[in-house]
């Protein structure tokens, strides 16, 4: 993050990711927690801080905009020592961050025109978010950590090249939100470290570890990213990329969208076929929502309407469970979708109905998910409405513009609608990221 300015007390910071911005406060508040034991009370120093997630508007160095509003008010009516957090910023940090959070409920704050729902944390509330000692327990979906990438030349300013690298993947994965990445902070305690990955993956409670190294040669550069199992330390995937120095930040650009772009459909993978193995590695709603996948694509395969409706109906415990399961939302609403495109059961306008219906709750508990507008769209899709379709998908692919299948969906959607050279467009662009998949 940065600073932006400082205000007499008062201090805007911007950060290009909220996970990280949150942790940060978090920890500058345990640092003035412990700084001010056994201090007189009136020579005590006590933040208020206030975390939020909204468009800016950039004016020279300075930002403004309802997203630092909203961050000011926030940080007003928090307690002294506190973190106080909008309910976009909860979505994004409460299965990223080991940090307890109460919820305050829906907030009028000074000058805002709507009420804000509110979560606050306290020092006395929490353990750390990062606790070094105990290996974490593994996350509700696949979780995986970035190591810095390595400078394997003596160029000092590959080291920035390599540090930028790391940051810039760590950042574009948390665009998934059905990964859980650990944070930059917490990546970069293992800078310029001989670990053994198993290790890694077993202190950070972490399923999967990326590696990779930068190399300068002459006015070429040579990047290597590997993604291994932490399990048991086998490779899942590797590739090398090469470019010039003339274009140095192009190539960071498009190495960083191909190597996230490539794990993201790697774990996929895996992960059905874990569970087509009978491996269980989530808690219970996850685990149902990741088995209801599994047999909705039997339905395919075996041309059975039986496997949808059985799909359904494990997804539909899972969100049961857990009203924050989108993989079970996804599912469900997804297999509505294909009901009514299969023409399969009684009545497949119903189905299209309530593959909406479905969406819309998705979106409803996890706002700021761009599976849940790829859902939206798809529904909406089915359902005709191919210009309010085309618009969820556009906020999708902005929310992650990493995924392939939103542009398939988008590119479906847009041919539907006759725009067909946008569909191409997208449908390459899709294609692009699909071959760097190998598939």
């Amino acid at each position: 993050g940065r600073i932006v300015k400082t205000m007499g007390d008062g201090l805007l910071l911007e950060f290009p990711s909220v996970v990280n911005a949150t942790l940060c406060v978090i920890e500058v508040q345990q640092g003035m927690a412990e700084r001010n034991k056994g201090v007189d009370e009136d020579r005590r120093i006590a933040f208020r801080v206030g975390v939020n997630l909204g468009d800016i508007i950039i004016d020279g160095e300075d930002i403004h905009g309802d997203g630092v509003n909203v961050a000011a008010r926030l940080q007003g009516i928090g307690e002294p020592g506190s973190v106080t957090i909008s309910r976009r910023v909860h979505e994004d940090v409460r299965d990223r961050l080991d940090a307890v959070f109460e919820d305050l409920g829906e907030q009028t704050l000074k000058n805002i025109s709507r009420p804000v729902r509110v979560w606050q944390w306290m020092p006395s509330a929490a353990p750390s978010p990062m606790n070094s000692d105990a290996p974490m327990t593994l996350p509700s979906k696949p979780s995986i950590a970035v190591l810095p990438f390595e400078n394997m030349s003596s160029d000092r300013e590959q080291e920035f090249f390599a540090d930028g690298m790391t940051e810039d993947i760590i950042t574009e994965l948390s665009r998934f939100d059905e990964l859980f990445i650990i944070a930059r902070n917490t990546s970069f305690t293992y800078k310029d470290q001989r670990v053994d990955v198993k290790d890694v993956a077993r202190e950070l409670g972490v399923h999967y570890v990326l590696e990779g190294s930068v190399r300068k040669a002459g006015d070429r550069v040579r990047i290597t990213a590997q993604l291994i199992d932490g399990r048991d330390g086998g490779h899942m995937w590797a590739e090398r990329y090469d470019g010039a120095t003339e274009d140095v930040f192009d190539l960071q650009e498009d190495v960083t969208r191909q190597v996230v772009s490539s794990i993201a459909g790697q774990i996929r993978q895996e992960q059905v076929d874990r569970s087509d193995r009978g491996e269980r590695v989530f808690d219970t709603s996850h685990e149902l929502a990741w088995r209801a996948r599994y047999v909705m694509r039997s339905a395919f395969v075996e041309r059975d309407p039986a496997y949808l409706a059985r799909a359904i109906e494990m997804a539909t415990e899972a969100v049961g469970m857990n009203a924050k399961c989108g993989p079970g939302y996804q599912a469900i609403s997804y297999a509505y979708s294909m009901q009514s495109l299969m023409r399969w059961g009684p009545d497949p306008s119903a189905a299209a109905d309530l593959a909406l219906h479905w969406a819309r709750r998705f979106q409803s508990e996890l706002p700021s998910s761009y599976l849940a507008y790829r859902s939206l769209g798809t529904a909406k899709m089915r359902n005709g409405q191919h210009q309010d379709a085309n618009r969820d998908f556009r906020q999708a692919h902005e929310l992650n513009p990493n995924d392939a299948l939103v542009l398939f969906s988008w590119s479906f959607c847009e041919a539907g609608a006759g725009m067909f050279e946008k569909a191409k467009e997208h449908a390459h662009s899709g294609k692009l990221i699909e071959l760097r998949l190998g598939n």
